[in-house]
């Protein structure tokens, strides 16, 4: 009989975020998979779980899947987790699943941690629809798709390096606008957590003059309904 694939958030921030599953999912699993084995030791060490544990990333999950998903249809139980948040959210974690669904494989995939939630929540913007665009190109597509979502209507997530904030703001602002509404969540459910709101001028500004460290998520205002049209009847032309 086949084992199980178990797909388990790992705190964001603050360790005691763990859910009381997630624990004993870790515990009873066969085999862990781990974006980074010493990040994840932390963890489990924390919550005395002693299971295998492997190495699973980006730079490895294609040549490892297939014999992951022999172990499964052998009858091994594996959880996949991320150094944070979860798996398959700009994190490894998509290809392994779409593997063992392909072949029939039962997948788990447990709620939890996720940095997008609380700082769309905490921002202050419309959260009833939004749209996650986690990771934006670094080069090639980048100007294209800021181009084509600078009429996206609805709330608009992204994850941003501390390294290239202040960048991406003033993109923001040059492609949507600086009177944009936006909100920079910083450490999210950690220690100096911090949320900076205001136009994407203003905190570009900001972040400009304070040098942001750690984790981001920037949230931000999507495209009034009457502008859109503006720039729609303006590209007809």
């Amino acid at each position: 009989m086949a084992g199980i694939l178990y797909i388990v958030p790992t705190p964001v921030g603050n360790l005691d975020d763990m859910t009381f599953r997630a624990v004993e999912v870790l515990k009873g699993a066969d085999l862990i998979l781990a974006e980074d084995t010493r990040t994840s030791s932390v963890l489990l060490h924390r919550y005395d779980i002693h299971g295998k544990l492997q190495s699973h990333h980006k730079f490895n999950e294609h040549q490892t899947v297939e014999l992951i998903k022999d172990r499964i249809l052998a009858g091994m139980n594996v959880a996949l987790i991320s150094d944070a948040g979860t798996p398959g959210i700009s994190d490894p974690g998509f290809l392994l699943v779409r593997t063992c669904a392909a072949e029939g494989i039962e997948v788990q995939t447990l709620p939890g941690a996720t940095a997008c939630i609380p700082a769309i929540v905490s921002s202050g913007l419309p959260c009833d629809r939004f749209c996650f665009e986690g990771f934006l190109p670094v080069k090639k597509g980048r100007q294209t798709l800021l181009t084509e979502l600078a009429t996206e209507t609805r709330t608009m997530v992204f994850y941003e390096s501390p390294y290239r904030l202040v960048k991406t703001l003033d993109q923001f602002a040059e492609f949507f606008g600086a009177e944009r509404r936006c909100s920079v969540a910083r450490e999210i459910s950690k220690i100096h957590e911090e949320h900076r709101r205001g136009t994407l001028a203003e905190v570009a500004g900001w972040y400009r003059e304070h040098e942001p460290k750690g984790e981001i998520v920037i949230v931000v205002e999507g495209c009034p309904q009457q502008r859109k049209h503006l720039k729609n009847n303006q590209l007809d032309q």
